[in-house]
């Protein structure tokens, strides 16, 4: 593994898991997950749960099955599917994988998130780390659908 796709993947982790190295001490008053304390790993979205996902400026989409994960644009409306490694950590879920070449980094936390161009609220954000490019997005299950208009 390169040095770059190294430190991708150690602040994907990062952001997933708030490792102790990240964290402030709990009597200062930090927001972190267990208030300092060692918590069970993210189980908010079950492992036989699909995972869809939806980004603007560039638009992108896609969902996770599995341990297969469909990534579609615009230009690829069918999308292109590759297999992900799926972890969990404190916060929320992460899957990584390669797209082509590039290295491919989701994390899936809990929120509500909006996708600026409907009245839609999502209960999960995205943050996607493709090669050198940071995506930020919003995601769903079918057990947790986002709520408004379903056809914007």
């Amino acid at each position: 593994m390169s040095a770059a796709n190294f430190m991708q993947r150690a602040c994907l982790i990062a952001a997933i898991t708030g490792l102790a190295a990240c964290q402030q001490d709990a009597g200062s008053g930090a927001n972190v997950p267990g208030g300092g304390k060692p918590t069970a790993a993210y189980d908010g979205i079950a492992q036989g749960d699909t995972v869809r996902f939806t980004g603007t400026e560039p638009f992108w989409g896609g969902s996770i099955s599995g341990s297969m994960l469909t990534y579609s644009t615009p230009k690829n409306p069918d999308g292109q599917t590759f297999s992900v490694e799926r972890f969990a950590g404190n916060g929320g879920l992460g899957f990584t994988g390669k797209m082509d070449k590039a290295a491919f980094n989701m994390a899936v936390t809990p929120g509500n998130c909006s996708d600026g161009m409907s009245d839609r609220t999502y209960p999960f954000v995205v943050t996607l780390q493709l090669g050198e490019e940071t995506r930020n997005g919003c995601g769903w299950t079918d057990s947790q659908p986002f709520k408004g208009d379903a056809n914007p």
